[in-house]
């Protein structure tokens, strides 16, 4: 590989970490809330409230099925109100925090589930309110589950980023792309697949040894 085309590389790497890391952070900050939603508004929920629970289910669910090369090139007006832009690094994590937020609430929402009801209970007998109970009960016992599902959708992320690159939005998948694909240059493909395959491996053994950490049980 020519110096030029590993700096190219190296780039293109950058790019991707930037993508999946943005997008997961906001998929993290906003799908937790919306996981939480869900199985506190759920039949026997601590705010029981099956209007919402059902609503906010059904739009959940909405994006979900919205394949993802679909829902990229769909929400390209609204990328452009955004950033500016529908091209490039910043106006691919748009639709990846788009398409990854609900992906994770539902992650989050199986973790939170999980949480042994006999401690809400015992929380609510000496008095624990809702914010207590989400608080002290749902998010710490829950928390192992919720960073290995966090884990899971920066992988699946990197993956989508790539399938980005597609549409221009830069990182591994466009070079793979326009270099090995369209070149027909077989090491710029080999080493982008080698550098993806470390890369997922990496994310995956630092999200089991937090969560390792993280489980007390």
């Amino acid at each position: 590989m020519t110096p030029i085309m590993f700096e190219l590389l190296i780039r293109s790497l950058w790019e991707t970490v930037l993508m999946t890391v943005a997008s997961g952070v906001i998929s993290l900050v906003a799908g937790l809330p919306l996981g939480l939603a869900l199985v506190v508004t759920a039949r026997g929920g601590i705010a029981e409230n099956l209007w919402i629970n059902r609503v906010l289910g059904a739009v959940i669910n909405g994006f979900r099925s919205v394949p993802f090369i679909i829902l990229l090139v769909a929400l390209i007006p609204l990328t452009r109100l955004i950033v500016g832009t529908a091209l490039g690094t910043w106006a691919a994590i748009v639709p990846l925090a788009i398409a990854a937020t609900p992906y994770y609430a539902r992650i989050a929402e199986v973790s939170l589930r999980e949480v042994d009801r006999g401690l809400i209970d015992a929380v609510r007998a000496i008095g624990g309110n809702r914010w207590t109970i989400i608080r002290e009960v749902l998010v710490p016992e829950a928390l192992p589950g919720i960073v290995a599902g966090f884990t899971v959708t920066l992988v699946t992320l990197i993956g989508a980023s790539a399938m980005a690159g597609a549409i221009g939005a830069g990182g591994l998948g466009d070079l793979a792309i326009r270099y090995g694909y369209q070149r027909f240059e077989t090491n710029v493909m080999i080493a982008v697949v080698a550098v993806l395959i470390v890369l997922v491996c990496g994310i995956q053994w630092l999200g089991d040894r937090l969560v390792a950490r993280l489980d007390h049980k």
